[in-house]
């Protein structure tokens, strides 16, 4: 792989439609354009609205107004407002629809004239969303977003942001590779993505007949997805979905230039704009909160299983690299971002950084106290988990039960409904989380590894500016000092 141009200078009168603009990486994504390269043209930022306003309301309170942007806003002071209004348009649209909702007839031209990049990072992230919306935003919201690509008559680059989990519930060496159209992780080649969308749309109709209320409709749709995905061979819903897009726009791409990036599971940021800032809380995030805040006391996960996680500011130069290296290429690429191929953490190591960092740092309770956190355990498999549960949580739950029938005292009902409560989080969270904290797979990085030679090798400036290797990072260091702080910090909002 040859470099041909400067990373930073190629993106000088780009203009560059971001979809998906009020998630996480996203704004990472616009955050890090401005700032290294204040001489792009212009970012369009598709944001779901039914109106402009709500446009520049949403793109107000949910992507400027976050912390992120801070930095920026000391580097213009009081021009800042100007610089955005200059440089960031809100379009209110959705990638659900045709042209992505976009309905201004000046505005569409102007997009489809204009137009030179498009980063498509729209997607449902909810592991257990219901079968139809994941459908409609992640498989074919993809489709109306190649569709409108393939429209654009100055455009260089498509770079769709897919997940590493695409892979399904493999073990060994994950590759880089597309997945065939109909391919399952099962080993089936008879996944049909139109029937899926027909047995969705049917179960719509079957729950309309049956005057199923709001309620009834959204558990049946969302049971349907998890029943769909597990019988091709993935877990849940999301990645389901998120390989059916992958398949789609794989297989209709025609000589469109085609970049698709699976990150792993996508952590806070290493160092830029600054360290330790995140949104939303990632499944080690999940289970480090409910740590940390008195409500399990356990870990899961097998030390000899890698724990594949990578900071989104890398994910974001990775992005970046890929899509100015491969612009106005007819070929198709595929990039794995993570860290367990070259610089793998494990589960318990994260324990460990868990327990460190909260002895120190206790959260603070609704009461006031310092919620004191011990040891964690460790349970390695499933079956340590259940038995965990068991001896933990469901035989003195029963116990407490009969207690509280016989005494009615206000005490046992409490720490009854305690124990009902923390028991339910557990199994919630394992349920969700498990088939990743258990994962056996590593996933190959060596595209993306050689992506990183040819820029470095290159331009030490670019490399300096989006750097994306993951064997420059300390766990330890970083998880302790940078990355759960910033997730206390964003996500507890303590």
């Amino acid at each position: 792989m040859e470099f041909s141009c400067n990373i930073l200078n190629s993106l000088q009168n780009k203009s560059i439609l971001i979809t998906g603009s009020t998630g996480f990486l996203a704004k990472i994504f616009v955050e890090k354009v401005l700032r290294v390269q204040p001489n792009v043209k212009k970012l369009y930022l598709l944001i779901r609205a039914t109106d402009s306003n709500l446009a520049k309301q949403r793109l107000h309170d949910e992507v400027l107004g976050k912390d992120l942007f801070r930095v920026l806003r000391e580097k213009y002071g009081e021009d800042f407002e100007s610089f955005i209004s200059n440089k960031v348009t809100p379009l209110p649209g959705d990638v659900m629809y045709a042209n992505m909702g976009v309905k201004n007839s000046e505005m569409l031209q102007e997009l489809l004239n204009e137009i030179t990049i498009i980063v498509n990072v729209a997607g449902n992230t909810k592991f257990d969303e219901r079968y139809d919306v994941a459908l409609d935003v992640n498989t074919f919201g993809s489709m109306n977003v190649l569709n409108f690509a393939k429209n654009c008559i100055k455009l260089e680059m498509l770079l769709h942001v897919s997940t590493a989990y695409v892979c399904g519930e493999k073990s060994g060496l994950i590759l880089e590779k597309p997945i065939r159209m109909g391919e399952t992780p099962n080993g089936s080649l008879d996944l049909d993505i139109l029937q899926e969308q027909s047995i969705a749309q049917n179960k719509l109709k079957e729950l309309e007949t049956l005057q199923a209320t709001k309620d009834e409709e959204r558990s049946a749709m969302k049971e349907l997805g998890i029943k769909r995905a597990s019988l091709y061979g993935w877990r849940n819903t999301y990645v389901f979905t998120k390989a059916m897009a992958e398949m789609m726009i794989w297989h209709s791409r025609g000589y469109l230039p085609l970049v698709i990036v699976r990150p792993s599971v996508v952590t806070s940021t290493y160092k830029e704009p600054f360290p330790g800032w995140i949104e939303g809380t990632r499944h080690i995030d999940t289970c480090a909160v409910a740590y940390g805040t008195g409500k399990v006391t356990c870990f899961l996960g097998n030390p000899n299983f890698a724990l594949d996680v990578i900071p989104g500011d890398m994910v974001v130069n990775a992005m970046i690299v890929a899509m100015v290296t491969h612009a106005n290429q007819s070929s198709e690429h595929i990039y794995h971002v993570g860290s367990s191929s070259k610089n793998p953490c494990t589960p318990n190591k994260f324990a460990d950084y868990g327990y460190h960092y909260f002895l120190i740092n206790p959260v603070i309770s609704k009461g006031g106290k310092p919620v004191i956190v011990t040891k964690p355990t460790m349970l390695t498999s499933l079956d340590s988990f259940g038995r965990y549960m068991r001896a933990h949580y469901i035989l003195p739950l029963k116990v407490f039960k009969v207690v509280n029938m016989l005494c009615c005292c206000n005490y046992f009902h409490q720490t009854y409904s305690d124990m009902k409560k923390k028991i339910s989080y557990a199994m919630y969270l394992m349920n969700l989380f498990g088939p990743y904290i258990f994962f056996k797979g590593i996933f190959e990085d060596d595209n993306t590894e050689r992506l990183r030679i040819a820029m470095t090798s290159a331009s030490a400036s670019d490399a300096e500016i989006f750097y994306f290797d993951p064997k420059c990072i300390d766990w330890e260091d970083y998880s302790i000092n940078v990355h759960l702080p910033g997730v206390v910090k964003y996500c507890l909002k303590l």
